[in-house]
């Protein structure tokens, strides 16, 4: 079993839709969180301790994690996806991306 954490700024668009679409998977836990102080749900550090992959949408989201939860993140792996805040929720071009960007991570 893989736990993968998604995380973006407001966790509105595309880190809940990377978590629907890869809870289908087999032998794959999902969750997700938003960076932001106004994120739908805010990351914590359970979600980071919990994580096995953390996958973040931009750079700038990873040096975000870096400053803020610095101390939880030792031995943990973030992945930079390089998917900008371009899409709706579910959207058909971010599933695409998203299953190019984060299938070979978790199979």
């Amino acid at each position: 079993m893989k736990n993968a954490l998604f995380i973006c700024s407001g966790n509105r668009l595309r880190s809940p839709t990377a978590e629907a679409v890869f809870a289908t998977w087999p032998d794959v836990e999902t969750d997700s969180a938003g960076l932001d102080n106004d994120a739908i749900v805010r990351l914590s550090p359970e979600q980071i301790e919990w994580a096995d992959l953390i996958f973040v949408m931009e750079a700038s989201h990873r040096n975000r994690l870096g400053k803020q939860f610095r101390s939880h993140l030792k031995g943990k792996r973030v992945i930079v996806l390089g998917i900008v805040d371009d899409y709706a929720f579910m959207a058909p071009e971010l599933v695409a991306l998203l299953n190019s960007k984060v299938g070979r991570y978790l199979r």
